[in-house]
């Protein structure tokens, strides 16, 4: 369950091609003093063809609250468009990264706001595990959709082959893509996780139909069907019932997990997990 899209800058022309394509993210600034001559031309296109939009910003060593004012100022993004901050040059530290990516969401609250840097970043140069609202991870040596992360992931730059950088998103469909991007700023629903083990243990061994904590049972049932694992029939009926355990099962094999660790009961890992596709967040 992926959408596709590719990240563009100057060295892509501005008629691109969109064709299986969801999303387009495009540079449009680095440092303080450069901006994409191309950048307009290449949003332009993503627009004309319906396509889900981000911008995003090469950091250079210097002011990281200058950068993002410059970044703001000449991204040009609309309702609907995510940003992010591109983690590539050593001399910025993860400090000034978490820096970026607050000091951005909190002038931009109205978008969603992540951090792409490449697998060896994350592990070597991180030290904070902050991705503001998402993890972009750009790992081409894993196949695609299985970067080589164990933090929850958005999108995964997979391939940069043919002078395009490829990348899978964590999304069921571009209307789920769509749907995150357009809901930043806005409250998330919450799942308390000690309500879905309880609902989960409970409704499983009670009869048909049995309810526990139905409310928080029904955002999980829905980001199941989302994903496709789950059916109409069962998915927003409130019980955690042996059905919506199977189907929790497979997410959590999705994300890796075998044995005891794959048995439907929903874990704080896999269910963040699922409630950053699907617009809910965890609480204990």
């Amino acid at each position: 369950m992926t959408v596709n899209g590719v990240d563009v800058a100057r060295y892509q022309p501005t008629n691109y091609s969109t064709s299986g394509l969801d999303f387009v993210v495009v540079k449009a600034t680095e440092g303080t003093g450069y901006t994409n001559p191309e950048h307009a031309g290449q949003v332009a296109t993503a627009r004309a063809h319906g396509l889900v939009v981000g911008h995003y910003h090469f950091a250079r060593p210097g002011s990281v609250t200058a950068q993002a004012d410059y970044f703001l100022a000449h991204a040009g993004a609309k309702a609907g468009d995510f940003l992010a901050f591109d983690w590539e040059d050593a001399g910025v530290s993860c400090a000034d990264k978490d820096a970026w990516l607050r000091y951005v969401k909190a002038k931009a609250p109205g978008h969603r706001v992540i951090l792409y840097c490449n697998r060896d970043f994350w592990l070597h140069h991180d030290t904070t595990s902050y991705a503001a609202d998402g993890l972009w991870i750009a790992d081409p040596s894993a196949p695609k959709g299985h970067p080589r992360v164990e933090h929850p992931w958005l999108f995964h730059q997979y391939s940069d082959a043919g002078n395009l950088d490829r990348n899978a998103g964590a999304f069921a469909d571009r209307a789920a893509l769509a749907a995150w991007a357009g809901a930043a700023g806005k409250p998330k629903p919450r799942v308390d996780l000690s309500n879905l083990i309880a609902a989960a243990t409970a409704d499983s061994r009670g009869k048909q139909g049995h309810l526990t904590h139905a409310p928080d049972v029904r955002l999980v049932e829905a980001a199941l069907k989302a994903e496709g694992l789950l059916t109409a029939k069962y998915a927003g009926d409130g019980s955690f019932g042996t059905v919506t355990v199977a189907a929790y099962a497979a997410w959590q094999r999705h994300l890796g997990y075998t044995g005891h660790d794959a048995d439907g009961i929903p874990g704080k890992a896999s269910l963040t997990a699922l409630g950053a596709r699907h617009g809910f967040t965890v609480v204990a």
